[in-house]
């Protein structure tokens, strides 16, 4: 792989919810061995690395069901089909009307209601349903995508994520945790993990005089380390970068602080990180504040040098408050914002302004 590549995985249920559900299917064999036959060719069988066959009940439910999404309304349309209990029948019927929409976003989608939380609160209809239908009711995993934080110039055959473990509180008692990341973060030294690597959208200049700009908030930096760690690794490769990097608290959220820091072997001349944490003052303070009070060296680096610029991290608000402290700053060179404005459209179309964000 090389910077900016992304690494899938393939996530599996937390042992927790595969026991909790096979509590709710008292009938069910987990060791009984099934196959899956394609008798459509546009819906196409799961890879054999997610489904093997022939395939264990328990290997299903561990693998490949995702018993932590959250149920669409076509759920509760099956279930109607597969209960006895009247009131349950009623609550299913309704929330497929268009008088019951609301009721079922208050229900599933507000509180972030999953699966298997929902065939505990219809537990009469559950054990009813046929295991050859859960293959209509419950959707399967899909894989995640991460930016890879290291570089094979450094770490070799090491690679390495960086993954901020999902968990927050709804309204329900149990907090919302990530499938993914939690089952990435319960994992031991020697477990097995699936995982595969494909290009990503971030192309780094082949020119090594060529300076970089990099805005990776929170775990955005990910991709920037692994770029950051091939040019350290090379010693022909005296590439100028500015990193802007931001988190909440330097004591908590400052990754990779240890290999950055002016006194670290891993440290280069070449390589400025200028920081950002927001709860660090009264004031809060973001990559993009930082940005500004820079102006004077991002102005050199991109008009005087024709450096690149790239941001990465959460797509909400950042990527656009970023563009926007770019803009200022190149204003302050150019006669208006205007010609600022379609100076970066230039370089985006240039692929000297690029960006990977995600929600």
């Amino acid at each position: 792989y090389s910077p900016g590549d992304i690494a899938i995985v393939q996530p599996e249920n937390l042992q927790q919810n595969v026991d909790f559900f096979f509590s709710l299917f008292p009938n069910l064999d987990k060791n009984r061995k099934f196959r899956l036959e394609c008798r459509d060719t546009s819906f196409p069988l799961p890879h054999n690395s997610v489904l093997p066959s022939p395939c264990t009940i328990l290997e299903a439910v561990t693998s490949y069901f995702d018993i932590q999404s959250i149920p669409k309304r076509y759920f509760f349309e099956l279930l109607a089909h597969f209960t006895t209990d009247e009131l349950e029948k009623e609550k299913f019927l309704e929330f497929n009307t268009a008088e019951g929409q609301q009721e079922l976003y208050e229900y599933c989608n507000r509180p972030r209601r999953n699966i298997l939380e929902v065939l505990y609160d219809f537990r009469h209809t559950t054990p009813n349903i046929p295991f050859d239908y859960l293959f209509d009711l419950i959707p399967q995993i899909k894989s995640r995508s991460f930016s890879i934080a290291s570089s094979q110039e450094k770490h070799g055959n090491n690679l390495q994520l960086l993954v901020a473990v999902v968990r927050y509180m709804s309204n329900l008692k149990s907090p919302r945790l990530g499938l993914c990341s939690n089952w990435l973060a319960r994992r031991n030294q020697g477990d097995k993990i699936k995982v595969w690597t494909r290009s990503g959208t971030l192309k780094f200049p082949p020119n090594e005089e060529t300076p970089c700009i990099l805005v990776g908030p929170g775990t955005g930096v990910a991709p920037f380390r692994s770029f950051i760690s091939s040019v350290v690794a090379s010693s022909s490769n005296k590439r100028q970068i500015v990193l802007f990097f931001g988190s909440r608290n330097k004591s908590a959220d400052f990754f990779f602080a240890d290999e950055w820091s002016a006194d670290s072997a891993d440290s280069a001349d070449n390589v400025k990180v200028i920081t950002a944490f927001s709860r660090d003052q009264e004031d809060k303070i973001y990559v993009q504040h930082r940005i500004q009070e820079n102006k004077e060296l991002v102005c050199d680096l991109i008009f005087d040098k024709k450096g690149w610029f790239y941001v990465a991290g959460n797509s909400k608000f950042m990527p656009t408050q970023v563009r926007d402290a770019l803009i200022e700053c190149l204003t302050s060179r150019l006669c208006s914002r205007e010609e600022a404005e379609k100076y970066v459209s230039t370089m985006e179309a240039k692929g000297r302004y690029q960006t990977e964000t995600w929600s």
